[in-house]
């Protein structure tokens, strides 16, 4: 006996339905991976280039004398990244600091502060600091971009 206004969605309508669901969210999952990758590296790249800007202006600064004697072995490039970060006295009578950046980037492969750094005398290559002074920076990441080439490379 069948009922006239018997509402309702058969076992097939539901597998059917079910399977169609599984199919389009497997499919959006690597494409969420990707989306999310692609937004780190375009973070890292922001990050590398603010920490490069901040180094290179230091350098500037310290070329033109404005903090006056250069320590030896620095060759006028930061000691460390903190000293961009806390800023370094002038040698003008005013006595004011110079801050290079407002703070250390994160890394947003490592999702830290703690960047790879290289000093002038380091090779270029090298994946130990030599603590000289800041002449690169680089993520401490073993990751990959999609062509192979390490983050640390960048």
């Amino acid at each position: 006996m069948k009922r006239k206004n018997q509402r309702g969605l058969t076992l097939v309508e539901l597998v059917v339905t079910f399977t169609i669901m599984l199919i389009l969210s497997v499919m959006a999952i690597p494409l969420a991976r990707v989306k999310i990758r692609t937004q780190r590296e375009l973070d890292l790249k922001y990050a590398l280039r603010e920490m490069y800007t901040a180094i290179d202006k230091y350098k500037d600064a310290c070329d033109k004398g404005v903090f006056g004697a250069v320590k030896p072995g620095t060759l006028c490039y930061p000691e460390s990244l903190e000293i961009l970060v806390e800023g370094v006295k002038t040698q003008n009578a005013d006595g004011k600091k110079l801050k290079f950046l407002r703070s250390i980037p994160f890394d947003p492969f490592t999702k830290s502060t703690d960047w790879g750094l290289r000093s002038m005398q380091d090779d270029s290559k090298a994946q130990t600091w030599g603590k000289e002074n800041v002449f690169d920076v680089y993520s401490k990441t073993r990751d990959r971009d999609k062509d192979g080439k390490p983050y640390s490379e960048w």
